[in-house]
Formats: C-alpha cells, structure tokens, sequence
C-alpha cells in the first residue's frame, strides 16, 4: 500500500481528496501547516508528497527544499498559482509535478498514479547504472561522478537515469518529456527541457562547453554518448 503525505490547510479540500485518494487504495497522512508538516515528514515514511504552495505558516517551496535534502520522493504542487515563473520554480527546485486549482479528480488522481509508477520505475532494486565516469545507485537515488556524490535535484536525477537507461539512442525531446513528465503539459516545453540539460551537464560534464557525455544530436534530440568513452 502506498503512503501520500498531504499538506494542505483548505478543509473542504482536504476531505474530498484524501476521501477520493483512500478510495484507491492509498493511506493518507494529512498536515494543515508547515511546521506539522515538517514534524509528520520527520515521522513517518511516504511514496509521494502533495504540497499546497500558500500555506498559514510558510511555503510549500520551503518544504520542498527541506524534503530534496534527504529524499528523492515525487513531490506535486497542488495550488491556484499559475504563473509560468510559479510553476518553473516549483520544478527547479525539486518538484515533479503540478496542477493548479481547479482541476477535475480524474486528472489529479490520474497524475498521481502516474507520479507513482514512474517512482517505481527509476528505483529498480539491487541496480546500478555505470558509464562515463558516472555511476547511480537506483536504490538508493544516489549518482556519483568519478567517486564524488553530485548534487542533483530530482528531475535532474531522473534525466540523468534516463539518458544512462539508453546509451547511444537519440531521444527526441518530445520522448524526453514524455517519458519524465507525461508531458502534454504546457508549463513543460522544449525551452525548459534545454534548461535542466544545461544544468545537468554543468555537474556531470568536465568541459560542460563541449559536453561529451550527453551531446546533442541538431534536427533530432540528444543522445547518451558512449563511444570512444570509458567508465
């Protein structure tokens, strides 16, 4: 059974997605504030994290920030801000996902389900994935360059275990974002997937000028580059 923590301080809300949410088989943890969020997150163990952004006591950004510390977990924003600055830093900092307000309970359910396979899917067990000097532990959400531990946001991470997935195969950025986001999204466009690319080659490139690992392929996509590369 999976766990979702649940940080919202609407009541009317609150009642009815934790009622739809344990309808599919989920347990629920509910906290209204920041600060009983932050003692239910030291407390227990979740598979996903639902953030309201306004909260009476703080921001969900700052638990965010907090959670991505520690955990990989998949984190959604759930909130009535809906501009494109709002959302991009959501993500930047470590967000999966997010809907605003209002929106129809067969899609956020429908996005939840979703959140959870993918999580699923990049912690395979007893796994690790090994080439250009990089090296992620899957179970433990851990990627290492050269022995050292980068500092990866999740989507970052995610990106990263999707390019070592497919070495040598020309992802088109319509696959890349399908495959991370399910993006038929507009808050994710081809602009923000160039975005997190640089950043991730700025942490696992040694020249992120003249990237070698994740190079672009013009006219195609990008490609997870292996030849002529050792370990």
């Amino acid at each position: 059974m999976k766990h979702i923590f649940f940080v919202e301080d609407d009541l009317s809300l609150i009642s009815g997605l934790s009622f739809a949410m344990k309808k599919q088989g989920y347990e629920i943890a509910v906290a209204r504030t920041s600060t009983e969020a932050k003692n239910l997150w030291k407390n227990g163990k979740y598979d996903l994290v639902i953030l309201d952004v306004s909260l009476p006591d703080g921001s969900g950004y700052d638990i965010c920030r907090e959670i991505r510390k520690t955990s990989k977990i998949p984190i959604m924003f759930l909130t009535a801000a809906d501009e494109e600055t709002d959302i991009i830093m959501g993500l930047d900092i470590g967000g999966d996902d997010y809907i605003t307000k209002p929106f129809k309970l067969a899609v956020f359910l429908s996005r939840i389900n979703a959140l959870l396979r993918r999580s699923d899917n990049f912690s395979e067990k007893n796994t690790e994935l090994n080439s250009n000097s990089i090296k992620v532990h899957l179970l433990k959400g851990e990627a290492y360059k050269k022995g050292k531990e980068l500092d990866l946001t999740a989507s970052e991470y995610k990106l990263l275990c999707l390019f070592m997935k497919n070495p040598d195969i020309v992802l088109s950025q319509e696959q890349i974002l399908g495959k991370l986001w399910d993006c038929e999204a507009n808050y994710i466009d081809n602009g923000s997937l160039t975005v997190y690319i640089r950043r991730l080659r700025t942490k696992i490139e040694d020249n992120p000028s003249a990237p070698e690992k994740i190079v672009t392929v013009r006219g195609m996509g990008y490609k997870w580059n292996t030849v002529g590369c050792g370990l």
